[in-house]
């Protein structure tokens, strides 16, 4: 067994895991780099001048371990889903923009004073808020409590976008707070590196908790997300040689909390290549978690230094590249 508290503590002291908080549609995330400062550095909190994140009662999580397919045929992802109880994850849900008051509860105290507002999302497991201490900016939310953010007609949504006050997810898992700007035209139209947050109105308007790559059990909800340290790219998302450490890391948390029977078929397809079997006599799996099973395990083999004639013959057989992802999640879900 594996504890779920002591590995998730342990993980927030590596620089190399990425973390989310959010929902379908409305995602803040928390990434560091190596040797950056952290301000703070203690058991559940980790704060940058860029970002922070608190976890809390980490023992009350439901982890679900998956790996997802890419589109690009030579990788794939993984992560963590942090999940509650459906009745535990539930938060207020506001359909409307609300102002909170003070972040008494920000994790670093010089934003406690800071005004919190309700993004008034209508997501069920998190509050989605922005932070500021700019007095034109409050008096252009306050104006606009009480109505809807992506209301056309609302002019808080161009207010929050041009300002760039603090984004805060607040889950019942802990929160993620994101200093940054908003991706955007003063970004150059890319989200920043580091800490960032996704706010997608199409994706929200879907009324889903999560996406269907995740293979999230009846019952429970993601608050969270852990994105493990890739054997196969850097943080940046650039291709990396294999390591086979980190890989194996992550299948030990497969193994643990991941989806019954999926790391049973990626071994079935590793014996069978090992034996030599050819693509044609192997009876691949029906479902859809066995199918992606089979193709990273092809994907996995190959990035292993197997990639030879009998492994592209299977490829060019089980891994024609259809998707196999629902293609509306937001790419930056992944690490």
């Amino acid at each position: 067994m594996i504890d779920i508290r002591k590995t998730l503590l342990e993980a927030l002291e590596d620089p190399g895991h990425g973390w989310s908080m959010g929902s379908f549609g409305a995602i803040a995330e928390f990434h560091r780099d190596a040797g950056e400062d952290t301000g703070i550095l203690r058991d559940g909190i980790v704060a940058t001048r860029r970002g922070a994140i608190r976890l809390e009662a980490p023992e009350r999580i439901h982890p679900v371990a998956f790996e997802t397919l890419s589109p690009r045929v030579h990788r794939w992802g993984q992560s963590v889903a942090l999940c509650l109880p459906e009745a535990e994850a539930r938060r207020a849900a506001r359909r409307v923009l609300t102002r909170l008051g003070a972040d008494t509860r920000a994790i670093r105290p010089m934003h406690r004073k800071a005004v919190l507002y309700d993004m008034g999302l209508g997501l069920p497991q998190v509050d989605f808020c922005i932070r500021t201490e700019d007095p034109a900016l409050i008096a252009q939310l306050d104006a606009a409590v009480g109505r809807s953010v992506l209301d056309p007609a609302n002019p808080a949504m161009g207010a929050i976008l041009r300002a760039h006050p603090h984004r805060v997810a607040l889950t019942n898992i802990g929160r993620v707070e994101v200093f940054q700007k908003i991706g955007g035209p003063d970004t150059g139209g890319v989200s920043p590196a580091g800490p960032h947050t996704h706010v997608l109105p199409r994706l929200i308007a879907s009324g889903r908790t999560h996406s269907a790559n995740q293979p999230i059990p009846a019952g429970l909800v993601p608050c969270g997300g852990l994105h493990p340290d890739s054997p196969i790219s850097d943080a940046m998302g650039a291709d990396r040689p294999f390591d086979a450490t980190l890989f194996a890391r992550f299948e030990t948390l497969l193994e643990a909390w991941g989806p019954e029977g999926y790391l049973d078929t990626k071994r079935r397809v590793w014996r069978a290549l090992e034996a030599g079997v050819a693509p044609e006599d192997f009876s691949p799996p029906a479902s859809r978690q066995g199918r992606v099973a089979l193709r990273n395990a092809l994907r996995q083999h190959a990035a292993k230094g197997g990639d030879g004639a009998l492994v592209q013959g299977w490829r060019a057989r089980f891994d024609r590249g259809e998707p196999e992802e629902d293609s509306t999640e937001p790419l930056a879900q992944g690490h």
